[in-house]
């Protein structure tokens, strides 16, 4: 009887404990604020490294591109593993989203994200992989081929580089929810426990207690942004996993929820206008310039951000090059001052440099280097948990010589 009574007070302390939590809301902005293209450009999001039942996800690709749609993207990009052949039906415009189908890969131990150009086409079998990939990563000059190679989730549990990092790689990816989801577990297998029960009313809060900064990504990005051009990424790794239960499977987390969590936003000076060749070249293009930037929108709409360095009447763009001059200035705007504490952090060579509390800075640039801006803010979490830093916004560099 005791136990009886125990266990239906539990209950009752577990919904008015999830009635407290889900009243918490992280957006960082007023509701109902318009969130509008920074001046100058259009600002697309999207997500990548999205797996379907091909390979190791839970619904089909009809399926996935619902649930992207329903999160409300601009393009989304289906990467299955070890897949050779495009599916044409999915390819392309669905309502107002773009859908690219691309490909990820197993190689040696790493595992890389394959974004094939016009005119490049995926490797066919296993063995044309090998010889395909060994050949494209050691092309130290990346942006003289149409076709992107990003390495995923560096740090994660599974395939992981080991050694030196090949000169032929466009990218890393630096946040992903799955890398962080993984990380906590080996941290606190109890704090996972913890969000898995808190999940049902507050989704948002369930994966923001867990995040810890991608310090070694970000140092490791660093570090090879010291001697070559490497862009940053986000991926959403999404596989909505089905956990059986009974009769009945479970998609823990939805593909849409993995959506919502983090996306990369490219900047362009042309709007997508829906002709799918089109468009699939300026996405492409953006990313092949590094003119993006990733964020963790669970924290709120970014939409508005932007960033470049001024050099009298020139504009130098996200992941531009551009010579030293006594002019330079590096730009950064917030589409709005935060609700809650925030600082614009520039990190030159990898080392702090600058942090700023306001929504605007202009910083001088004193000679030359590899230059990159954060934005943090401070969040309120409901006990146990209390307050909470976080990176908002990662840019990728500016590389002044």
């Amino acid at each position: 009887m005791r136990a009886l009574v125990v266990l239906i007070a539990l209950v009752i302390f577990y919904f008015i404990y999830g009635f407290y939590i889900s009243q918490f809301d992280f957006e960082m902005t007023a509701h109902g604020l318009k969130h509008e293209n920074p001046r100058g450009f259009y600002d697309y999001h999207g997500v990548t490294n999205v797996h379907t039942d091909l390979s190791t996800g839970s619904l089909d690709p009809a399926g996935v591109v619902a649930e992207a749609k329903r999160a409300g993207l601009d393009f989304l990009i289906l990467t299955d593993i070890n897949q050779n052949e495009k599916i044409e039906t999915t390819e392309g415009y669905h309502g107002n989203m773009l859908v690219m189908v691309e490909f990820e890969y197993t190689y040696l131990d790493m595992r890389l994200l394959h974004y094939t150009g016009a005119k490049s086409a995926a490797p066919i079998d296993a063995s044309e992989a090998r010889m395909y990939f060994t050949d494209q990563l050691s092309q130290a000059n990346t942006q003289g081929r149409e076709n992107l190679l990003v390495l995923a989730h560096p740090f994660n549990n599974g395939p992981t580089w080991t050694g030196d990092f090949p000169v032929g790689l466009d990218g890393i990816e630096i946040l992903n929810p799955k890398s962080v989801s993984s990380r906590a577990w080996a941290n606190s297998k109890l704090n996972v426990f913890w969000s898995l029960v808190t999940y049902p009313f507050n989704p948002n809060l369930a994966f923001l207690r867990l995040f810890q900064e991608p310090s070694d990504e970000t140092e490791l990005w660093d570090k090879l942004l010291a001697d070559r051009k490497i862009y940053g990424y986000s991926g959403a790794d999404a596989s909505a996993r089905a956990i059986p239960f009974a009769s009945y499977l479970i998609n823990f987390p939805s593909y849409q929820k993995s959506f919502e969590i983090t996306t990369n936003h490219i900047l362009i000076e042309a709007e997508l206008n829906g002709n799918f060749e089109s468009d699939r070249k300026k996405i492409m293009r953006a990313f092949k310039q590094g003119q993006f930037y990733f964020s963790l929108d669970l924290l709120g709409d970014p939409k508005g951000f932007n960033a470049y360095i001024e050099d009298k009447d020139k504009i130098h763009l996200i992941g531009s090059t551009t010579k030293y001059n006594k002019h330079l200035r590096l730009v950064s705007k917030l589409p709005f001052a935060p609700n809650d504490f925030y600082e614009i952090i520039v990190f030159k060579n990898g080392e702090r440099d600058l942090t700023a509390n306001q929504p605007e800075i202009n910083y001088e640039i004193k000679g030359p280097g590899v230059y990159r801006i954060a934005v943090r803010v401070s969040t309120f979490l409901p006990p146990p948990d209390g307050k909470k830093w976080a990176t908002w916004i990662y840019t990728n560099p500016f590389f002044v010589q």
